[in-house]
């Protein structure tokens, strides 16, 4: 039934996901096994991602009840990146009228508008959600029937668990969804920001380095995802291989940890030093392309 068998490695972290959480409500809160939930969070909202683009399943039913078992550990139903990423930030990439462009608030990039970003992101994003909810019920009341009952599981769930134990479902749910939220949003942000926007292959920052990609599903390989956004993630390693020549070498980052300090920490440290700019290097700017249909 699964359309890769490359997922079946997603759908053993979604089974360890629930089963790590089904573990803490019952022994209690242990700190390593707190902080692998809240990893294991992110993976999920990787996953999330990658779903919304193409549907794990082949049945409509098994990618929607994926869909409510991803919103319980990230948070947000997964219908909600359709208009937010496919419509909105995969035709515009960070350009003008994306509700995802940064930064916000502040007008440098540093470490409190990387902070801010998130929580701003979302709200700007609200109203994309709710628009499209509505057209959606105009135009395919079944879809908005599926699409609605995202909401109504994860919303309807997380009172029921909030009415049984409101401290256990606080600290290991809602938490860890608010720091999967938090984090896919840092992604997005770094993986854009100091970038050629509008540049056919300098728009984005890749972070190559195997262990994170093996972690999260390829998620490093940016700049070809924007390419052809509805590809598997197992293939994205083998696009980036093809196109890696034309991305410029600063784009192409080993280390997200020494990246993160380099930029957010070390560089305000040094006085005169500028933001990284990239030109097109000859390249003729091509218009992003317009993301598939979500698969489901």
């Amino acid at each position: 039934m699964l359309r890769y068998s490359a997922d079946r490695r997603a759908v053993a972290y979604l089974v360890f996901a629930v089963a790590l959480c089904a573990l803490q409500w019952n022994l209690g809160f242990h700190w390593p096994l707190y902080l692998l939930s809240l990893f294991m969070g992110v993976t999920v909202a990787v996953i999330s991602h990658n779903h919304n683009h193409l549907g794990m399943w082949k049945s409509r039913r098994a990618n929607l009840f994926t869909s409510y078992v991803i919103a319980m550990f990230y948070g947000v139903p997964a219908v909600s990146w359709v208009p937010t990423h496919n419509q909105v930030h995969h035709k515009l990439n960070f350009a003008e009228g994306d509700s995802s462009r940064g930064p916000k608030f502040f007008k440098g990039n540093h470490l409190l508008s990387l902070l801010v970003y998130p929580s701003l992101t979302g709200a700007a994003q609200m109203p994309e959600i709710k628009a499209y909810m509505r057209e959606l019920k105009r135009r395919d009341p079944k879809a908005w029937r599926m699409a609605a009952s995202e909401f109504v599981v994860l919303f309807g769930t997380m009172a029921v668990l909030f009415l049984i134990d409101w401290k256990k479902t606080l600290l290991f749910v809602f938490i860890p969804q608010q720091f999967a939220l938090f984090t896919i949003q840092v992604f997005n942000y770094v993986q854009h920001i100091e970038t050629h926007t509008g540049s056919q292959w300098n728009h984005s920052r890749n972070f190559v380095s195997p262990v994170l990609n093996a972690l999260l599903f390829n998620n490093g390989y940016h700049t070809v995802h924007h390419q052809k956004p509805g590809v598997h993630w197992s293939q994205t390693p083998a696009l980036h291989a093809q196109v890696v020549q034309h991305i410029h070498p600063e784009l192409l980052v080993r280390s997200w940890w020494a990246f993160m300090f380099r930029m957010f920490i070390l560089r305000p440290l040094v006085r005169g030093q500028p933001s990284t700019t990239f030109p097109p290097q000859g390249s003729t700017a091509a218009a992003p392309h317009v993301p598939e249909a979500r698969a489901t």
